[in-house]
């Protein structure tokens, strides 16, 4: 079994109302292109946090209703392109609208970052490896840290996140899928954790 297997279906955490901690808030996780199919490395993020967060769990491919007979990559980004991101974006405001704290992938966090400038009421949001929006000339009403790779070819430009104002981390020698590593993973969950303990305090 390899980070690039499909996530077990035991792995995505269940809320359980016996269970929830006192402290847990609610943690909305949206996978990236490849949605549960490529996505065992999730599963590692969920190690970490399911006893202090309630997490919720968001297909990237099934909030843009994404269905292509061959899942290359090239289908896959072109689907998203056609639509859909937009989709994905309309569909997430519709099921999400309780103020919660994000963490999203690749083209998932392009579709939180997008969905929050269009109100998806958000506590935080960490995006990791969002595409395209340096298009964008706003950053979301929201605590948003964008953290990239410093080999990740579609990263925004300094210039671009100076002009806007947006909190951008780059982390050295890493490329676009940083997010599956499991150093990147334990440093990000552990960001996370000290986020939600501080507030308990």
């Amino acid at each position: 079994m390899t980070l690039n297997d499909e996530i077990p279906p035991g792995a995505i955490p269940k809320l359980n109302t016996k269970t929830i901690n006192i402290m847990s808030e609610k943690l909305i996780v949206i996978s990236d292109k490849w949605g549960a199919k490529k996505g065992l490395w999730i599963a590692s993020y969920f190690g970490y946090l399911q006893q202090y967060y309630d997490i919720v769990f968001h297909d990237c491919q099934q909030l843009g209703n994404v269905d292509v007979s061959i899942s290359s990559e090239e289908n896959i980004d072109k689907a998203f392109d056609e639509k859909g991101i937009d989709r994905a974006v309309s569909n997430l405001l519709k099921k999400e609208v309780e103020p919660a704290h994000y963490l999203s992938f690749g083209t998932g966090a392009t579709v939180t970052y997008k969905a929050s400038l269009k109100g998806l009421p958000a506590k935080s949001i960490t995006a990791i490896s969002a595409i395209g929006i340096e298009m964008e000339e706003q950053v979301p009403n929201a605590d948003v840290k964008l953290i990239y790779g410093e080999c990740d070819t579609s990263k925004p430009s300094l210039k671009w996140a100076e002009r806007v104002g947006a909190n951008i981390k780059i982390v050295p020698n890493f490329g676009h899928t940083l997010y599956s590593d499991e150093k990147i993973i334990s440093e990000i969950s552990l960001e996370l954790l000290e986020n939600i303990t501080k507030k308990a305090v």
